[in-house]
């Protein structure tokens, strides 16, 4: 018998899981909290140069950013992308609107979920693939109402009252 060679992995891909490697730049914390996240989407996006090497830095600010459906094509609004400081021509505007690529079958799928009431596109995270290319991850999201949140803040104190009651008594 002959002993084959070891395989790499495929390139973007770890040794132990099948799960691609990426880079997250950004992300949006406060979306979980003021939204319920019923489904996320994987976008391209639309840079310019400055805009890519000011990403890498961690230069980007999802916060108030939401997405909407023009003319059957997707855009971004409200997202600040710092500028990049050693550019050499002009920089691009930070709140300039950015176009996202998405499959026209995704944008129509969409468009009917948009229309209804209370629905919205905002952006949870903005990542680099292993390939490079920029990402960004949409959510479909309804808003939660302010007993929503306290409910989700009174979870979050009771699971952290529990772990610290369960960490002293580790025998």
């Amino acid at each position: 018998m002959t002993k084959q060679p070891k395989k790499n992995p495929p390139p973007g891909r770890s040794k132990q899981g099948a799960q691609p490697t990426s880079k997250v730049v950004g992300s949006n914390k406060k979306a979980t909290f003021d939204f319920f996240i019923e489904d996320t989407i994987e976008t391209g996006i639309i840079l310019l140069g400055p805009e890519v090497k000011s990403l890498r830095d961690g230069k980007a600010n999802l916060r108030d950013g939401y997405a909407k459906i023009v003319k059957g094509e997707l855009f971004l609004y409200n997202v600040h992308i710092s500028p990049y400081t050693f550019t050499t021509n002009s920089p691009p505007e930070p709140l300039r609107v950015r176009k996202l690529l998405l499959h026209k079958r995704e944008i129509k799928k969409l468009i009917g979920k948009v229309q209804e009431k209370g629905v919205a596109l905002i952006p949870l995270k903005i990542y680099f693939k292993a390939n490079g290319k920029a990402k960004l991850a949409l959510g479909l999201a309804r808003g939660k109402k302010l007993y929503d949140k306290r409910d989700a803040i009174k979870g979050r104190e009771n699971d952290r009252e529990m772990n610290r009651l369960n960490k002293g008594n580790r025998y």
